[in-house]
C-alpha cells in the first residue's frame, strides 16, 4: 500500500529577516512531528518574500500613463498596476479585471503574480526575486541543521489556460528534480510512452495547498511525508518546469 502525508505547519507572523530554515525546524519539533529522511518542504512564497523583505509600499509608487490607462481597463488600483507591470517581461492578455503577464523569471501567470492578500494593507507582494536559490538557502539550513536528506518547494497559487480556479504550482524546488521524464518506459499494454513528463513538483504543491489554504488557515508550510523520490533527488530548478515560448499554444 502506497501512502503520503500532508501534515500543515504554523509558523508566527513572518518579517524580514527571518530564517525561515531554521523556524521551520523550530516549529515542526513544536509539532512534535520534527523532520525525516526523504520529507518535502512546501513552503508558500508569501512568507518568502516577507522574509527576504520583498514587499512593495503602494504608497510610494509613481504610476506611469499606461499604468493609469490599464488600471482604468482592468479596474485596478494604478500603483498596483505599476507594481504589476514592473515585474513583468512581457504583457500577454488583459483580462476584464486582470493581466496575463510573463515574469522576469519566466512564468507566465495573472498579475506577474503580485497580490496584496496576507500582507499589510497599502503593500502588495511580488513573487520571491529568485525561487530556486530561496529553496535552496532553506534546503542547506534545514539538511545541515537536522542531517536529514529533504526536498524544498516554494509554491504559488495559479489559474490554468481554460479551467477555472487556482492551485498550487512549484515557482522554486530544491533537492529534487520538478520533471519526471518517463518517455521510453512501457504502458500496462506494452507501448513506449513517447511523450510523458509529469510535473511531480507541481503536483506535490497542489496536494499540499490542500492543507495550506488560501485565506486565514495561518499554515505556510507543508510537510509532504511518504513519498518515494529517489529517482528524482537531484539538483533541480523549477525553470525545467517552464514551457518553451515557442511550443506555447495558448499566447
Amino acid at each position: 500500500m502506497q501512502k503520503i502525508e500532508l501534515i500543515g505547519i504554523k509558523l508566527p507572523m513572518i518579517k524580514k529577516g527571518d530564517d525561515l530554515g531554521k523556524l521551520i525546524i523550530k516549529c515542526a519539533e513544536k509539532e512534535k512531528v520534527g523532520i525525516k529522511n526523504n520529507d518535502i518542504i512546501v513552503v508558500a512564497e508569501t512568507i518568502v518574500s516577507k522574509a527576504e523583505g520583498n514587499l512593495i509600499d503602494l504608497n510610494k509608487v509613481e504610476c506611469s500613463e499606461f499604468a493609469k490607462k490599464l488600471a482604468r481597463k482592468i479596474n485596478k488600483d494604478p500603483k498596483l498596476v505599476e507594481v504589476i507591470l514592473r515585474e513583468s517581461e512581457e504583457l500577454v492578455k488583459i483580462g476584464h479585471d486582470f493581466v496575463i503577464t510573463e515574469t522576469h523569471h519566466g512564468f507566465v501567470c495573472a498579475n506577474a503574480g503580485v497580490d496584496e492578500s496576507n500582507v499589510k494593507k497599502g503593500f502588495a507582494k511580488p513573487l520571491p526575486k529568485d525561487p530556486d536559490k530561496s529553496a535552496k538557502t532553506i534546503y542547506n539550513k534545514i539538511k545541515k541543521e537536522t542531517g536529514k536528506d529533504i526536498a524544498v518547494i516554494i509554491s504559488d497559487t495559479q489559474g490554468r489556460p481554460f479551467r477555472d480556479g487556482g492551485i498550487g504550482v512549484a515557482v522554486g524546488v530544491a533537492g529534487i528534480n520538478p520533471l519526471w521524464d518517463r518517455r521510453g518506459e512501457k504502458d500496462l499494454y506494452g507501448r513506449k510512452l513517447k511523450t510523458t513528463k509529469i510535473a511531480v513538483a507541481d503536483e506535490i504543491a497542489s496536494a499540499a495547498s490542500m492543507v495550506m489554504g488560501q485565506a486565514n488557515e495561518g499554515i505556510p508550510v507543508v510537510i509532504v511525508r511518504g513519498y518515494k523520490f529517489d529517482h528524482l533527488k537531484g539538483d533541480g530548478n523549477a525553470k525545467l518546469l517552464l514551457r518553451k515560448k515557442e511550443y506555447d499554444v495558448f499566447r
